[in-house]
């Protein structure tokens, strides 16, 4: 995950301990990460750029898009992970003390962003068979229906988008 290997992982091999991190399963601490950061479909949520921020990030995510958006779990896997890479990225290779996440919803399309101060931008690298790290953006860039980086005045906003089907 963009360097955050082995941070926020589940412990040992059990099924309950993966089973905590599926986007199909309801999380109740994702509606307390909703109350206590926000909602980033209505605003930009910041948060803190540190490595426990990923685990916020995803619990954003999913809870937006199973509950809010009413997608289906293989949407929010794939969004989940992809919201993962990004904030990875921003914590990793930023220098940022803060970032931004916002979703968006249109019709058949949603969005998300991160946006951080960095006007550096991110490379898509190619990725070997046994490569550790590096393989954020190839990710997303597979993943993904599109991608991209708007520069800003002060920073960068980090982008994807996928299609969803409409309720």
């Amino acid at each position: 995950m963009a360097g955050l290997e082995g941070i926020e992982q589940p412990r040992g091999h059990s099924r309950a301990a993966a089973a905590r991190w599926s986007p199909a399963v309801e999380d109740e601490q994702a509606l307390k990460a909703l109350e206590l950061f926000g909602n980033p479909t209505e605003g930009e949520v910041p948060l803190p750029s540190r490595p426990e921020s990923a685990a916020a990030a995803r619990r954003l995510a999913q809870v937006v898009v199973l509950r809010q958006w009413g997608l289906g779990p293989k949407m929010a896997e794939d969004v989940v992970l992809l919201v993962s890479e990004l904030v990875g990225n921003a914590v990793r290779h930023t220098g940022a003390r803060v970032f931004g996440l916002r979703m968006r919803r249109r019709r058949g399309w949603i969005r998300v962003e991160v946006r951080d101060p960095s006007r550096g931008l991110p490379c898509l690298m190619p990725v070997q068979e046994m490569d550790v790290s590096g393989r954020g953006l190839f990710l997303i860039d597979k993943l993904s229906d599109r991608w991209g980086v708007d520069l800003l005045p002060r920073g960068k906003t980090t982008w994807f988008e996928m299609r969803a089907a409409d309720r």
